[in-house]
């Protein structure tokens, strides 16, 4: 039976919300003055997160909703919001009966920009209804469109994924020097997913592979040492020699590099001379 809450002045409700972050770290917090556990997640009192107005309509205009709060709690640090271990993290709003532990959601959606300040964040959040204005018609372009190893490359992705372990580091060119059977070159425009030390959990971008190792589009925080261990991801430079000579996969190549461009729309007849 569906529960009518609010119906009664005295009613043992409490507001939860739950972060559920890229990297699998899942994050409960709940308006109560102690710990909830329920739906296999410790919900903390008092985190210093608190959510705004939830705005929902029946209309097909996204839903809007906010939340901010004090960078206070251990589970929310501004390190980790720096890093970005909070963007795009799913996030549900909802009710629970603190005494009975009856739930339920009033909203759904993904975390947006991330503003941290005097000590405080505040975060925007996307509604599921914003699904309903992307577009999914596919745009001309030189460049192959597809994600590498994912749909429409149809690459095996374990074919071109290797264990790397960190072997050496430049903070001042922030790139790290790997042992891993791949030639660093290939790793350019490919992804570093880092299983230990500070950056355990997040993935880095290869931006390019130079005398001081691979740069990466990250920082180097403090605590980088040898022997932490990474799974790195081959990259895809997207152009159709590429993907002919080195993938041998021209035949999925997402992309037109023979279409003529807007240029050609400029061009008008002169005078011969």
């Amino acid at each position: 039976m569906t529960r009518t809450w609010f119906a009664q002045q005295l009613d043992t409700a409490a507001t939860f919300w739950r972060v559920l972050r890229r990297d699998g770290v899942a994050l409960g917090f709940t308006s109560h003055d102690r710990d909830l556990w329920f739906d296999g997640v410790l919900h903390r009192a008092a985190p210093g997160m608190t959510p705004s107005a939830v705005r929902r309509s029946a209309g097909l205009d996204a839903d809007s909703a906010e939340v901010e709060g004090a960078l206070s709690h251990d589970a929310i640090s501004g390190a980790d919001l720096a890093a970005g271990r909070f963007d795009g993290a799913e996030l549900r709003m909802g009710l629970v009966d603190w005494d009975g532990g009856e739930r339920t959601f009033l909203y759904r959606g993904t975390l947006g920009g991330v503003v941290e300040e005097d000590g405080r964040f505040t975060a925007e959040l996307t509604s599921r209804k914003a699904l309903l204005s992307a577009d999914d018609l596919p745009r001309t372009s030189p460049s192959c469109r597809a994600v590498f190893c994912g749909r429409g490359c149809n690459l095996s992705a374990v074919a071109f994924t290797h264990e790397a372990v960190l072997a050496g580091w430049n903070a001042d060119a922030n790139a790290v020097t790997l042992a891993t059977e791949a030639a660093p070159g290939d790793l350019v425009g490919g992804l570093l997913r880092w299983l230990d030390g500070p950056l355990a959990g997040l993935a880095t971008t290869v931006m390019q592979a130079g005398a001081a190792g691979l740069v990466l589009d990250m920082p180097l925080p403090a605590g980088m040492a040898a022997g932490q261990r990474a799974i790195a991801r081959e990259g895809c430079d997207h152009t159709l020699d590429t993907c002919a000579t080195r993938f041998a996969n021209a035949v999925n190549f997402q992309g037109e590099p023979f279409l003529p461009g807007n240029d050609l729309l400029t061009r008008y007849p002169v005078p011969a001379t």
